[in-house]
C-alpha cells in the first residue's frame, strides 16, 4: 500500500473513531442528573447552537396566528421586549429547565402538557425571563396555550419540530472504509 493510501485510510479511521468518541463520551460527562441531554450536548454547548430568538422568528411564521405575549417590560432597558415571546419563553423552558430535546414531537407535546397542567407543574421561580421582565410572564403564557385549539397546539409542535431539524440536525460525514480484497480473490 502506497504512503498517500495509507494516510487517506488512516484519516479516514480516525474521523470514524472521533464521531465515536463523541457518541460515546459526551453522555458520560453530562453527569447522573443530566442524562436527558443525551441528544447533544451540555447546556452551555446547546446554548451556543441554539438561538430561541431565531427559532421563534421561524416558528411564528410557519404559524403566524400564535400569541407572541411580548408585551412585558424590561427590567433593564424599561421598556416592551419585543423580542421576548411566547414561543421563545416557551423554547428556553423546554430545552434548559426541562432538559428535553428538541428534534422530537413528543417532547413538544410534554412540554406544551405543562402548560396545560396535565402533565409537569411549572414553577414561577425556574420560569424563563422572570428575572428579566419586571412582571414574571408564566401566568400569561399558560393562558395563551391554554387558549390554543387542538390545530394550533398541533401546528406550534410542527412548526418546533421542524425548526430545530432543520436548524441543528446535520449528519456527521463518516466515509465508508474501502475493503480491498487481495489480488487472488477478485472473481
Amino acid at each position: 500500500m502506497g504512503k498517500r493510501r495509507q494516510q487517506g485510510v488512516l484519516q479516514r479511521v480516525l474521523i470514524a473513531s472521533a464521531a465515536a468518541a463523541v457518541v460515546l463520551i459526551v453522555p458520560l460527562q453530562l453527569g447522573p442528573l443530566d442524562l436527558g441531554h443525551w441528544w447533544g450536548g451540555s447546556r452551555a454547548a446547546i446554548a451556543q447552537i441554539i438561538s430561541a430568538d431565531g427559532v421563534s422568528d421561524r416558528v411564528y411564521e410557519a404559524v403566524p396566528d400564535l400569541p407572541r405575549e411580548n408585551q412585558y417590560i424590561s427590567k433593564e432597558t424599561g421598556k416592551v421586549a419585543e423580542k421576548n415571546t411566547l414561543v421563545a419563553r416557551l423554547i428556553r423552558y423546554h430545552l434548559y429547565v426541562k432538559g428535553r430535546p428538541p428534534f422530537y414531537r413528543l417532547d413538544w407535546k410534554l412540554t406544551l402538557a405543562d402548560y396545560l397542567g396535565v402533565n409537569g407543574l411549572l414553577n414561577d421561580s425556574d420560569y424563563p425571563s422572570r428575572d428579566q421582565l419586571n412582571q414574571n410572564p408564566l401566568k400569561g403564557d399558560v393562558a395563551a396555550v391554554r387558549q390554543l385549539n387542538l390545530a394550533q397546539r398541533n401546528a406550534l409542535v410542527q412548526a418546533l419540530t421542524d425548526a430545530f431539524s432543520t436548524q441543528i440536525r446535520a449528519p456527521i460525514p463518516v466515509p465508508k472504509p474501502r475493503i480491498e480484497l487481495p489480488k487472488g480473490a477478485r472473481e
